[in-house]
């Protein structure tokens, strides 16, 4: 019988992201520290040819015509991906939209699978902003 030691460092941080009423995609702070975002960080997105609903983040990548630019303000990042949302279909503007990222190792690279959280946003969340 063969072990694999499940180290807890793997889950140490809990990886987030949500979808802004402008179409960008933010990150906690904690995540932007996990994933090194820097000045010249850069991502790509794919979707599961299976279920068009799952979606991954493949960090630390080359920017070129594939890729997203990874945004800074101040200490806080974000990456600019309302067309990208707007096609798929994810109504960020009705609904608060998160992403659980989890790291998808099979992939290989450095890929997070976004898991999907979606509520409804009330009608005075809506007024409001």
């Amino acid at each position: 019988m063969g072990l694999t030691i499940i180290s807890a460092s793997r889950f140490a941080v809990k990886l987030k992201a949500t979808i802004h009423r402008s179409g960008k995609l933010g990150f906690t702070e904690a995540t932007a520290k996990h994933l090194a975002f820097d000045d010249n960080s850069a991502i790509k997105f794919a979707k599961d040819d299976e279920d068009s609903s799952v979606l991954y983040l493949i960090n630390n990548t080359p920017l070129d015509e594939e890729a997203f630019k990874v945004c800074r303000a101040g200490r806080y990042f974000y990456i600019n991906t309302k067309l990208m949302f707007d096609s798929l279909e994810i109504d960020y503007k009705n609904n608060t939209v998160m992403f659980d990222m989890v790291q998808a190792n099979e992939l290989g690279e450095e890929t997070y699978k976004l898991i999907k959280r979606e509520n409804k946003k009330t009608r005075k969340n809506i007024e409001e902003k």
